[in-house]
């Protein structure tokens, strides 16, 4: 998920004006789009609706692979996963790419202070500094130094605290922030702080309060737990990061989850996101106080979606909408306040910061500006969001998605976008209608009625990828 925003504020010093914007680059882990922002009516997010309220709401966002590693490598440096070569949780992306250059790196070759805090890059596709080049500020690894866990000692999906905010690690992410935050504000150079929180991630570890905000009793599965009929069968996932990583789940994929187990993590992926949402408050309401609103662009944004129970999945990890599309806001004055259901992917965040910082964009990146959108001067920028996921040893499924639909192909024998496409290397199609059958219910891609539908998308399918192959 993404915001980004732009205030006035009284306090602020009349030089200020005249220097490039201040970045606030908000990452949320796993955060998908169940936010009040959004249209949910459910989960408590008071501060990040009232960032989106004042901002640009984009409806259609989507990851470029929904999983942590390849997610962020993306967003961070604007470049496909094909490009990249981050398609897993252990490949550094300088040991593929030594001279990418990441966004905090061209922000900080563009004279600005650049500091992270937490988690912005997944940690095991970088160096420990969290790709020190990138910064101007050493890395402060909270995570690593505090426990998660209070009293469990056993590595379980969730725990409720009986703790203050600040004790925990993502209070710690908020308080090391607004350290930096009243650092930078006695400095006049520009500065792009990256905070990263951890929550709604894996185990559901929160203070009590945020728990009872959502009782039990409450708590509703989704209507749809099956898969698509006629969708290929490992274009799902039988939740392995919830059975593979957590002592009170069986590694047994043929043991249905309880319902009461499921409605549990539900309460606690519920309780998580209020819980990051009131830490998000304090370092926007740091900003505030200090008077560098009125010069500050902040961007909030999730990695990716998350399978709550759809589809009889948990966690992330497929080529459905519950994984790739994360919530995406821009707030960014006054000029720029609206929603649109205009498709766009986390690689054009870069080039959106950068003009909206008022700093030129390298010719490389394979996002685009949003900023026209923004500014309601087109109705759309790009006809489809591209997401991918591999699955078993050699197929990676490509995913596009428009306003209203999805198709999906999936190729065999280790293609690659960046390769001419090959029809013989097709192993399956998929086709949504999200007007018709918003919970995927049916794989539409052999129904007759949608023959010219499937035919247009997969040609515009082909069509991306001549663009992306290498000469």
């Amino acid at each position: 998920m993404f915001i980004i925003s732009c205030d006035n504020k009284s306090g602020k010093k009349e030089g200020a004006k005249n220097q490039p914007k201040n970045i606030l680059f908000i990452a949320v882990d796993d955060l998908k789009p169940i936010l009040g922002a959004y249209g949910n009516t459910v989960v408590k997010t008071p501060n990040i609706d009232k960032l989106a309220a004042n901002g640009f709401v984009l409806e259609n966002n989507h990851c470029q692979q929904a999983v942590c590693g390849p997610s962020r490598a993306s967003i961070m440096t604007g470049k496909r996963p094909d490009y990249t070569k981050i398609w897993d949780l252990k490949t550094h992306i300088r040991s593929i790419n030594p001279d990418i250059v990441t966004m905090p790196q061209y922000f900080k070759q563009n004279g600005y202070q650049t500091a992270p805090v937490g988690k912005i890059f997944d940690f095991r596709s970088v160096d420990r500094q969290q790709d020190s080049i990138s910064w101007t500020h050493r890395y402060a690894n909270l995570k690593r130094k505090n426990k998660e866990y209070v009293n469990e000692t056993t590595h379980i999906s969730y725990e409720v605290l009986h703790i203050p905010d600040s004790a925990t690690v993502d209070g710690m992410v908020a308080t090391r922030s607004n350290h930096l935050l009243r650092k930078f504000s006695k400095e006049k150079k520009s500065f792009f702080l990256a905070t990263g929180f951890h929550k709604p991630h894996l185990p559901f570890v929160v203070p009590e309060k945020y728990w009872d905000m959502y009782p039990i009793e409450t708590i509703t599965l989704p209507e749809f737990q099956k898969t698509p009929e006629g969708a290929p069968y490992y274009a799902t996932q039988p939740s392995w990061e919830l059975r593979g990583g957590y002592a009170d789940f069986t590694k047994d994929y043929s043991v249905p989850i309880s319902e009461a187990k499921q409605k549990k993590l539900i309460q606690g992926y519920y309780a998580s996101v209020s819980f990051i949402d009131t830490q998000i408050g304090l370092v926007i309401d740091e900003l505030d106080r200090l008077g560098l609103r009125e010069n500050t662009v902040i961007v909030l944004w999730g990695d990716h979606g998350w399978h709550l129970g759809d589809h009889n999945m948990y966690c992330k990890h497929t080529n459905y909408e519950q994984s790739t599309r994360s919530p995406l806001i821009f707030s960014a004055g006054k000029d720029k306040i609206g929603k649109s259901n205009s498709p766009t992917e986390f690689v054009d965040v870069y080039p959106t910061l950068l003009e909206l910082a008022g700093v030129k964009s390298p010719e490389n990146l394979d996002g685009i500006s949003l900023v026209p959108l923004l500014e309601g001067k087109v109705e759309k920028v790009k006809d489809f969001a591209v997401s991918q996921f591999p699955r078993e040893d050699d197929k990676m499924g490509y995913t596009f998605r428009n306003k209203t639909h999805r198709y999906t192909i999936w190729m065999k024998d280790n293609f690659r976008s960046n390769q001419p496409f090959d029809a013989s290397l097709v192993d399956a199609e998929e086709l949504y209608d999200y007007e018709k059958d918003p919970k995927e219910t049916k794989n539409l891609v052999k129904e007759e009625a949608y023959k010219t539908v499937k035919e247009d998308l997969k040609a515009q399918a082909i069509a991306f990828f001549k663009t992306q192959e290498v000469k």
